[in-house]
């Protein structure tokens, strides 16, 4: 995915991402692709990126915080145990805040 093709400011931010994922996949592969996103932020990552998980693939990949809080306005959680869950068909994001 290049960058451009990614316009945070056109989602909206929504609470029901986390809820369509464990509907569709199950708590443990749910759980399973939220930890392979910290786990690739931890691997690839720095202190200026956070995971992203595409919901309708699965997909993920590495998105600058900066860019997060300038497209929405919305900060990002302290710590390192937070993802963006985004549904890039319908323009819609959700910062899924894990507990270790």
């Amino acid at each position: 995915m290049e960058v451009n093709d990614l316009d945070l400011a056109a989602c909206t931010p929504v609470n029901h991402l986390w809820g369509e994922l464990l509907e569709r996949l199950g708590l443990e592969r749910s759980t399973r692709a939220a930890q392979q996103a910290l786990d690739l932020q931890a691997m690839r990552g720095s202190a200026s990126t956070m995971p992203v998980v595409l919901v309708e693939t699965c997909g993920m990949g590495l998105l600058e915080r900066g860019a997060l809080r300038r497209a929405t306005g919305l900060p990002w959680p302290e710590g390192n145990s937070a993802v963006l869950l985004l549904s890039r068909p319908r323009l819609e994001l959700q910062v899924l805040q894990l507990e270790r």
